[in-house]
């Protein structure tokens, strides 16, 4: 095993810490975008009465942006050889 070759191995363990880095929170974002979807869809009536369910919507589709958004730039580094 030479200079090179442990060279490589680090840099593939830093390049898969960083893709972690990057999916991890990606992922929780489409856990959190499936949560206040959830939670709009049961309180659609009671956000409405209150005039808030706009905002609600506003936020759900912002975070979906967000997300999808997030996951194109990953797999765009990806497939650049970046991450």
């Amino acid at each position: 095993m030479g200079i090179s070759e442990n060279h490589q191995q680090s840099a593939g363990k830093k390049s898969m810490a960083l893709r972690a880095a990057w999916i991890v929170p990606n992922v929780l974002c489409y856990f959190l975008l499936i949560y206040i979807g959830v939670f709009v869809g049961k309180n659609a009536e009671g956000l409405e009465e209150i005039n808030r369910l706009g905002i609600w919507l506003f936020m759900l589709i912002v975070m979906f942006m967000v997300s999808v958004f997030g996951t194109f730039r990953i797999v765009y580094w990806i497939k650049k050889g970046k991450l």
